[in-house]
């Protein structure tokens, strides 16, 4: 069997950024004594999930406390490290001007940095008497796909609200991914609508893992996280599901189950790409 053992970090955050990263420490450590390949942190591990909070805690990469603290802990437990996300402050010195990007970073078991995924597509919601969110009004959206290729696997990282883009997700397996994760925070209208099912979906459709990572509920945040961490596999069974509380849960993965599965019914091999184009009339 080929297979990887991922901690699913269902990590509880605070307004606090030190307190927040010795709970990640703790997770991580954690997760190497409980046999762990891998470990996933949520998305913004470090900041509450609030705009104005994005600007308080925004680091910039080159000179950021919590991803130092996330290198080091990588090397020291000798344990790959996806850095969930963070508020990434970037500098553009000649226009004077400051960006700000929700970004993921995956270090390998050396503490070496293999790459980092911004978040490509931002949360503007609006549904109607229950929750309205803009991240656009804080934060600046991603440009790149992000492929990762790491000694245990090739791995898509997209982050939250990119999941609901079917053409990000297959774009990466195309390319060879053969586990799609999402830090994410779905809240209490869009999770138990939707975070399953789109994790099943995804997995589904480009037979792959699909995992999603998650804070913790917190009920007396501004922003209430649906947790419920998940992990897929490429038949589109969930393999592991949280619930709402502060936990750690390792998934044991066996990657020869993607090429089984895509024998069996050969879908990407099937496409019409031919076909796949809407041509005026």
């Amino acid at each position: 069997m080929n297979s990887i053992k991922i901690a699913l970090c269902q990590m509880n955050v605070v307004d606090n950024k030190e307190r927040n990263i010795e709970n990640a420490i703790k997770m991580i450590k954690e997760s190497k004594k409980q046999g762990a390949d891998l470990a996933v942190l949520p998305e913004m591990f470090n900041c509450p999930y609030e705009n104005e909070k994005f600007i308080e805690y925004a680091e910039e990469l080159d000179n950021s406390q919590t991803l130092k603290e996330m290198a080091k802990i990588a090397n020291e437990e000798n344990i790959h490290v996806l850095a969930g996300s963070i508020p990434e402050l970037e500098r553009d010195d000649e226009k004077d001007t400051n960006s700000i990007y929700n970004t993921s970073v995956f270090f390998d078991n050396a503490g070496k940095p293999l790459g980092k995924h911004r978040k490509m597509h931002l949360f503007d919601i609006d549904v109607k008497g229950k929750i309205y969110f803009k991240e656009s009004d804080t934060l600046s959206a991603g440009n790149d796909f992000t492929i990762i290729k790491t000694d245990l696997a090739r791995i898509g990282i997209g982050i939250c609200y990119d999941i609901r883009f079917v053409e990000l997700s297959r774009i990466m397996a195309l390319n060879g991914a053969e586990i799609l994760i999402f830090p994410g925070a779905f809240n209490l209208t869009t999770g138990p609508a939707h975070w399953e099912l789109l994790f099943r979906s995804r997995a589904l459709d480009n037979q792959v893992y699909a995992i999603g990572v998650a804070p913790a509920l917190d009920k007396d945040a501004n922003y209430n996280s649906y947790g419920h961490s998940i992990a897929v596999n490429p038949w589109g069974e969930v393999i592991e599901e949280l619930d709402y509380s502060e936990e750690l849960r390792i998934v044991e993965i066996d990657l020869d189950e993607i090429k089984r599965i895509r024998e069996e019914i050969p879908v990407l091999k099937n496409r019409r790409s031919d076909l796949y184009e809407i041509k005026e009339k």
